[in-house]
């Protein structure tokens, strides 16, 4: 396991990493970042850079802008950005107890724990069950709003 000694009083504490693009950040962000906090001590958090989203549309909001955004959320302890080449890189800066999935992150659970211990990682994978039916519960839906509003 990846776990730690923190400084201040000797307990053990579980670091939690959630990942992904967080373009126009929304409730449903929210619940992902909030459930995977409660599955440890420290939230830290990889934004997708642009340059490796291949699965959808690349993001409105810049890199820099989306970390400094959801660094902004007092649940996250840090976000950071992204390798531009190989996303197991932050990955060894982190050190996760547990990796979360999304409720609509596209990896398959065993084939990515076997990747992460193929790479050293000895960390749990786990993938939110939970979402939310807001109506604009997505990036996606938010920009479709948008256009038809403005259209």
């Amino acid at each position: 396991m990846c776990l730690f000694i923190g400084s201040s009083t000797g307990d053990v504490l579980v670091r939690v990493l959630a990942t992904g693009t967080f373009d126009l950040l929304h409730p449903g962000h929210i619940l992902y970042l909030r459930e995977s906090k409660k599955m440890g001590d420290e939230l830290y958090v990889i934004v997708a850079r642009e340059s490796m989203i291949r699965h959808k549309p690349k993001p409105i909001i810049p890199d820099d802008q989306r970390v400094e955004m959801v660094n902004s959320l007092k649940i996250v302890d840090k976000a950071i950005l992204g390798s531009d080449s190989d996303i197991f890189e932050p990955i060894k800066e982190i050190k996760p107890d547990i990796v979360v999935l999304g409720y609509d992150q596209g990896f398959d659970i065993a084939r990515l724990q076997k990747d992460l211990h193929e790479r050293g990682f000895n960390c749990k994978v786990t993938r939110l069950e939970k979402s939310l039916s807001c109506p604009l519960c997505s990036s996606g839906k938010i920009i479709k709003k948008v256009l038809e509003r403005y259209k």
